[in-house]
C-alpha cells in the first residue's frame, strides 16, 4: 500500500461518498416510503423528521463530486461520459424532491402533486445512484485516456440489480429512521416494514456479493486468494452481526439500535466495494495514481479540505443534536 497524497485523497473522496450515502440515504428512504405513511398527518410528520437536515446531508455529494473533479480529473473525465444518463436523472430527481419540500407546505390544491414529486424524486434518485454504482463496479471501457464504451453500457442486469438493491436499502434506512424519530401508528407501521425491508436488503446484498467476483478477474482474485480470502470469512460474520442487531432492536423496541444497524450494513457494503476496487479508481484499468492530479494540486486542495471537512462535520453534528428526539404531529417545518 502506497501512502501518499493520491492515496489520502482517495480516502477522503471515499469518506465523503460514504457519508453522503448513510446520511442522505435515510431521507431518500423516507421519501420512498412516503406513500405508505398513511394519513396526511403521518406524511407531514415523516417529512418533518428530515426537513431540518436533508439539505445539509447533500453537502457531502457536492464535496465528493467536486473533490473528484479537482483531484482525480482523469477519473472524472472518464466516469461522467459513461454515466451521463443516470447522473443527470439523479440530479433532476433531487431538484424535484427539493422543490417538493418547499411547495407542498404552501398549497392545498396541489399538495398531492408535490407528494408525488417527493416520492418520485426520492425513488428515481435512489435507483440512479444504485445503477451508477453497478455500472462502475462492472467496469468502464477506457482507451488511452478517454471513455470508449457505448451510450447504454451503464444499463445491464447487474446495474439494475444494484439499483433496486440500493433503493431497498435506502427504504430500510428510512424505515429505521422513522422508528427512531416518531411515535404512534407511524412508528408501529414503519417497525413492521423495517423487518421486511431488512430481509430484502440482506437478500440483495447476498446477490450482489455473489455476482461481483465474477465481473472482473481481479475481483475474484481479491476475494478468493490469500490474504484477501480472509475478508470472505470476516465480512459475512460482520453482516450477520449487524442483521442480529437490526432485528433484535426492532423486536425489543430499542429505537436507536435498528437505525445504527442499518447504517452498519451500508458501511460494510461500502468496505466490500473498496476491497474489490483497490487500487483502482476506475475499474478495471485506471488506478488511483494514474487518475490523480499533480502532487502540487493535491497538496493545495488538501489544505483547504482539512479546514472544510471538520467544519462540515461540526455543523452537521450540531444540527442533529439540536433536532434530536421524537417529532410529534403538528411540530416542525411549515
Amino acid at each position: 500500500m502506497e501512502f501518499d497524497l493520491a492515496f489520502i485523497w482517495a480516502g477522503l473522496i471515499g469518506f465523503a461518498v460514504l457519508t453522503y450515502v448513510v446520511l442522505d440515504g435515510f431521507d431518500l428512504g423516507v421519501g420512498i416510503l412516503f406513500p405508505l405513511a398513511g394519513s396526511e398527518t403521518d406524511r407531514d410528520t415523516a417529512m418533518n423528521t428530515v426537513a431540518p437536515v436533508w439539505d445539509g446531508n447533500e453537502t457531502w455529494l457536492v464535496l465528493g463530486g467536486g473533490g473528484l473533479f479537482a483531484v482525480f480529473p482523469l477519473a472524472y473525465a472518464v466516469v461522467m461520459p459513461a454515466l451521463y444518463m443516470p447522473v443527470t436523472l439523479m440530479l433532476l430527481a433531487l431538484v424535484f424532491r427539493g422543490v417538493a419540500f418547499e411547495f407542498r407546505w404552501k398549497t392545498q390544491r396541489w399538495k398531492r402533486l408535490w407528494d408525488h414529486a417527493f416520492f418520485g424524486g426520492s425513488l428515481v434518485a435512489a435507483l440512479c445512484q444504485g445503477i451508477a454504482l453497478g455500472a462502475l463496479v462492472q467496469g468502464i471501457k477506457v482507451t488511452g485516456r478517454a471513455y470508449s464504451g457505448g451510450w447504454w453500457d451503464w444499463l445491464t442486469p447487474f446495474s439494475l440489480l444494484t439499483g433496486v438493491a440500493v433503493a431497498t436499502g435506502y427504504a430500510l434506512l428510512g424505515a429505521t429512521w422513522l422508528v427512531l424519530k416518531t411515535e404512534g401508528p407511524l412508528h408501529l407501521g414503519m417497525r413492521r416494514r423495517a423487518w421486511w425491508l431488512g430481509l430484502a436488503t440482506l437478500g440483495f446484498m447476498g446477490l450482489v456479493s455473489l455476482a461481483t467476483p465474477f465481473l472482473e478477474p481481479v475481483y475474484f482474485q481479491r476475494w478468493f486468494n490469500l490474504p484477501g480470502s480472509a475478508f470472505s470469512v470476516v465480512m459475512p460474520v460482520l453482516v450477520l452481526g449487524a442483521a442480529w442487531a437490526l432485528f433484535t432492536g426492532l423486536n425489543d423496541s430499542r429505537d436507536l439500535r435498528p437505525f445504527l444497524a442499518a447504517l452498519s450494513l451500508f458501511v460494510l457494503g461500502f468496505i466490500g466495494i473498496g476491497i474489490s476496487f483497490y487500487p483502482m479508481m476506475v475499474p478495471p484499468s485506471l488506478t488511483i495514481w494514474q487518475a490523480a492530479a499533480p502532487d502540487e494540486s493535491l497538496a493545495f486542495a488538501l489544505v483547504g479540505t482539512l479546514v472544510l471537512v471538520p467544519l462540515i462535520l461540526a455543523y452537521t453534528g450540531y444540527a442533529y443534536w439540536v433536532f434530536r428526539g421524537k417529532v410529534r404531529p403538528g411540530e416542525g417545518y411549515h
